[in-house]
C-alpha cells in the first residue's frame, strides 16, 4: 500500500467499526476542493477500511494519509492538538463515527465547511453483539434479545449513537455501498477526474460484488451455522448469510469471560457441533485459547479488518476477506 502518513499519530494499545467524508472548499466554492503541491487530492482516512476505499477509488489522483499506523488498534487513538489542526487541510476526510472517539471530537473542532456523513450512504443495525444472548437453538425461543425500548448495555457498539453496529465493512455488500458513496465524494471533490472515480467505484464495487458470491456460495451448505469469536464484529456478516454469531466478551476482546459464560459457550458448542473459537490479529488470543482449552475446541484467526499487518492473512481487504471465508469454511464444516 503506498500511503503517505504526513499526519503523525500517538496511540495506547486497547480493544474496534464508518464515517464521514469531508470536502473543504476552495476560494468559496462548493464543487472542487483545493488540491495539494502535487496536484493529487489530499485525502486523510482514520483507518483501514476507509483508507482501502480511498485508495482503490483515487488511484493515482489522490495522495492518501492514515491516522492509524499498522498493527495499531485504532479504538484509542489519540491525536495531538497540532494534528486537529492539520486535519483541516486535507482536501477530503475519510472516517468512521463511532470507532476512534477522539478522531470524532477532532472532526467537529477542525471546523470543515463542507462535510457528507458516509454512515448515510448504507443502513447501521443493531446487532446482538453482546455475549451471546441473541442465540436461540431450533425449536427454541430466544428470551434474551433486548426488548422494544431496552438499550442493550453489553453490545459491541464502541459508543456509536443508539446502540448501532458500525461494522459495515465486514458485510461486502454494505462496503460496496459506502464505496459508492465515497466515489460520488471524490467526484464532487475533484471534477476534473470525476470519470476516472466512477470508473474505479464500478470495478470496486464488482470485486466486492464476487466476493459477495463466494461467500454466498462458500456457506450455502454447512454442518453448523454459529461460530464463536472473541471480537463481536461480525454481526453484519452473520447476518448477510444467516450464520449465527456467539461472542465471548462482547466489547473487549482480551477480557476474560464470566464462568456463567463459559458454562454457555460450552452447552452452545456441544449443541450446535462448534469445532473453532475465533480470536483477531491486533489483540491477544488468551481469552480464545483459555476457552478453547475449557471446551476442547479449535482456534483460529477471523480478521476484523481493522489494519493489515504482517500478521494478517493477505496484503488487502480482499485477500484478507478471502481469508476469512476460507476459515469459516472449514470450522463451520462447509460442503
Amino acid at each position: 500500500m503506498n500511503v503517505r502518513r504526513l499526519i503523525p499519530t500517538t496511540a495506547v494499545a486497547g480493544a474496534v467499526a464508518l464515517g464521514l467524508v469531508t470536502l473543504s472548499a476552495c476560494g468559496g466554492s462548493s464543487s472542487a476542493a483545493d488540491k495539494g503541491t502535487d496536484g493529487k487530492l489530499d485525502v486523510v482516512a482514520s483507518f483501514y477500511p476507509v483508507q482501502y476505499l480511498a485508495e482503490q477509488i483515487g488511484g493515482g489522483h489522490v495522495a492518501v494519509q492514515t491516522l492509524t499506523e499498522p498493527g495499531v488498534e485504532p479504538h484509542d487513538l489519540e491525536l495531538k492538538p497540532r494534528q486537529i489542526g492539520e486535519l483541516s487541510d486535507a482536501d477530503v476526510l475519510l472516517y468512521l463515527k463511532g470507532v476512534q472517539p477522539a478522531v470524532d471530537k477532532a472532526i467537529d473542532q477542525a471546523g470543515v465547511e463542507h462535510t457528507v456523513d458516509a454512515a448515510t450512504l448504507t443502513t447501521l443495525e443493531a446487532h446482538g453483539t453482546s455475549a451471546g444472548h441473541d442465540h436461540a437453538h431450533e425449536g427454541e425461543e430466544s428470551h434474551d434479545h433486548a426488548h422494544e425500548g431496552e438499550e442493550s448495555h453489553e453490545g459491541h457498539d464502541h459508543g456509536s449513537e443508539g446502540g448501532l453496529d458500525p461494522h459495515v465493512w465486514l458485510d461486502p455488500v454494505k462496503y460496496a455501498e459506502v464505496a459508492k458513496g465515497v466515489g460520488a465524494a471524490f467526484a464532487k471533490a475533484d471534477p476534473d477526474h470525476a470519470a476516472d472515480y466512477e470508473k474505479n467505484t464500478a470495478a470496486l464495487v464488482k470485486k466486492l460484488g464476487d466476493l459477495d458470491t463466494a461467500f454466498e456460495t462458500g456457506l450455502k451448505n454447512t454442518a453448523t451455522r454459529t461460530f464463536i469469536t472473541t471480537h463481536s464484529a461480525f454481526g453484519y456478516l452473520a447476518e448477510r448469510y444467516h450464520l449465527e454469531q456467539e461472542g465471548i466478551t462482547g466489547v473487549d476482546p482480551e477480557s476474560e469471560p464470566s464462568p456463567a459464560r463459559v458454562k454457555e459457550l460450552q452447552d452452545i458448542a456441544k449443541a450446535d457441533k462448534v469445532s473453532t473459537v475465533f480470536f483477531e490479529t491486533l489483540a491477544s488470543d488468551k481469552t480464545a485459547k483459555t476457552l478453547a482449552q475449557d471446551t476442547g475446541l479449535k482456534t483460529d484467526v477471523l480478521d476484523p479488518l481493522e489494519g493489515i499487518t504482517d500478521k494478517s492473512k493477505g496484503d488487502d481487504y480482499v485477500e484478507v476477506m478471502q481469508a476469512n471465508l476460507a476459515a469459516l469454511k472449514k470450522a463451520l464444516g462447509a460442503k
